[in-house]
């Protein structure tokens, strides 16, 4: 006890000494010395030592890092008892639960018995960033910079290159493969680099899909051909990507065609918002922040925002930088920029195609257009099994005649379906449903008929000169007077002298 209590005043003045002695060699000794001094110190340190580690980022320039991916899949799956912190996530429908290391964790792991390596993972916040504004050129494109750091002993560098890093992207394949679920992803407004997810729960698949037949069989071979397709595009020199551009009047379907397309191939969706991107440099970030084995969703791209029309680009380009272009959309899908991805769906939803550029929707930017029309027999007989399990019935002829006559949607017949769990009250209500509009279809077009034909006669009016309008208007006179109102109305110059009298006040 006495011992330690002569040693504590030689701590202090130790202490103290340092601590005068390091404020003198702030205050005399300039920065640029000391930091070569303690560089030196280091790079002597680095010199004598034995091990060496590899800084592994999470993005390659503008690109996901395949391997920093694969690493985070494979460390959840290790169990070290050491481990103080540890992040453990599920979400419905995911098979297993996630597990990942938390930020300044170490993890030590043995590779064939012999090679020991040690894994860090280090995450830095970045100040100031508001991301993906292109008008801040000194904001960070991320909120945050991630990476694992690895070392191990200088003489196993070869096995780690070329046998252990190899090992753990094959076994994150089988990892993500075992708890694989279809996600629904979005950028964060602010951060293009930042990924927001949700579990895709949308049970839709193609043999439940209320779409015409052979259209639908055409699809499922164009998809399954693009799925198998690497080799293929690559002896062809073309980019391993595909577009479908989906159109018709809302309520036909393409929302759940998107959701079967992605059940079908297992892709997780990117719905790409156009608004989100204030540039064309910012629209490319986000594009290339996207993993393979996506589909890159645009809906309504014919109003989410007013793409800059080609010609008048050249005009303004000096006033306004900071607009996504119609040809920087173009290159982006199409250009030499598409080809720096791999196994990739662009899909755009319209519901007015004729608003589109063409060179928009082009093949080789959209090569499949699939029209979703309004309700076919086939789409019917499809629901009709989908509700209430029933593949014939004595009303089918009914309806299906119907339907031939009427425009309705998919989503009005499925309504009409849902109403009774009872199949014969469910289809009898459908047929009063289409009885009804086919009646107020009917009398729509009966009224732009008429409206057509009077607008025609009366624009025929409007290109008589003076003198013939003055012939017209007196034999129209003789018309009606002879005849009447109602014997001119069943000939087709009585009716023309009727719309003149009605319009000029004959």
């Amino acid at each position: 006890m006495s011992e330690t209590k002569a040693l504590l005043p030689a701590i202090a003045t130790f202490a103290a000494s340092a601590m005068l002695l390091r404020s003198i060699a702030n205050d005399f000794i300039p920065n640029e010395f000391r930091n070569f001094f303690f560089s030196g110190l280091h790079s002597i340190s680095r010199r004598f030592s034995s091990h060496i580690t590899i800084v592994i980022e999470e993005f390659q320039g503008m690109s996901l890092n395949e391997v920093f991916d694969a690493v985070e899949a494979y460390l959840g799956t290790i169990e070290i008892a050491s481990l103080q912190r540890i992040k453990v996530s599920k979400v419905t429908n995911e098979k297993k639960l996630a597990v990942a290391v938390d930020r300044g964790e170490e993890i030590v792991d043995v590779f064939e018995d012999r090679v020991q390596v040690m894994w860090k993972y280090v995450c830095t916040k970045v100040e100031s960033s508001r991301s993906c504004n292109p008008g801040d050129l000194n904001a960070s494109l991320r909120s945050e910079t991630r990476s694992y750091e690895l070392t191990f002993h200088k003489k196993h560098k070869e096995t780690v290159l070329n046998s252990y890093l190899p090992y753990i992207l094959e076994r994150s394949k089988a990892i993500k493969g075992e708890r694989k679920v279809v996600k629904l992803c979005t950028n964060d407004q602010y951060d293009c680099y930042s990924t927001q997810e949700v579990i895709l729960n949308h049970p839709m698949t193609f043999d439940i899909l209320a779409m015409d037949t052979e259209l639908k069989k055409a699809l499922l071979d164009d998809l399954n051909n693009f799925k198998n397709g690497k080799e293929f595009y690559r002896r062809i020199g073309k980019a391993w990507k595909r577009g479908y551009l989906l159109y018709g009047p809302p309520g036909t379907g393409k929302s759940s065609l998107i959701a079967a397309i992605a059940n079908h191939l297992n892709y997780d969706i990117y719905e790409l918002e156009l608004t989100d991107a204030g540039s064309n440099s910012d629209l490319k970030r986000r594009l290339l922040a996207m993993p393979d084995k996506s589909i890159i969703v645009i809906e309504d791209i014919d109003c989410t925002i007013k793409l800059q029309n080609r010609e008048s680009e050249e005009e303004s380009c000096n006033t306004n930088r900071n607009q996504v272009t119609l040809s920087g959309l173009l290159n982006l899908i199409d250009g030499l920029w598409s080809c720096c991805t791999d196994e990739r769906i662009i899909i755009f939803t319209t519901n007015h195609k004729d608003k589109l550029d063409p060179a928009l929707v082009r093949p080789g930017r959209m090569d499949m257009h699939i029209h979703m029309s309004y309700c076919t027999i086939s789409a019917f007989k499809q629901l009709a099994f989908n509700y209430h399990g029933v593949r014939n019935d004595q009303l089918f002829e009914q309806i299906e005649g119907l339907i031939l006559e009427v425009e309705v949607t998919p989503a009005e017949v499925a309504g009409e379906l849902m109403r009774s769990r009872d199949a014969q009250i469910s289809l009898r209500r459908l047929i009063d449903f289409l009885l009804e509009k086919k009646t107020q279809q009917d009398h729509k077009a009966k009224t732009n008929e008429t409206d057509l034909t009077e607008n025609l006669e009366v624009n025929s009016l409007n290109r008589l000169d003076d003198k013939d309008l003055c012939g017209f208007f007196e034999a129209c006179r003789k018309v009606i007077g002879v005849g009447g109102r109602q014997a001119s109305e069943s000939t087709e110059g009585g009716r023309e002298c009727l719309v003149a009298v009605n319009t000029f006040g004959l």
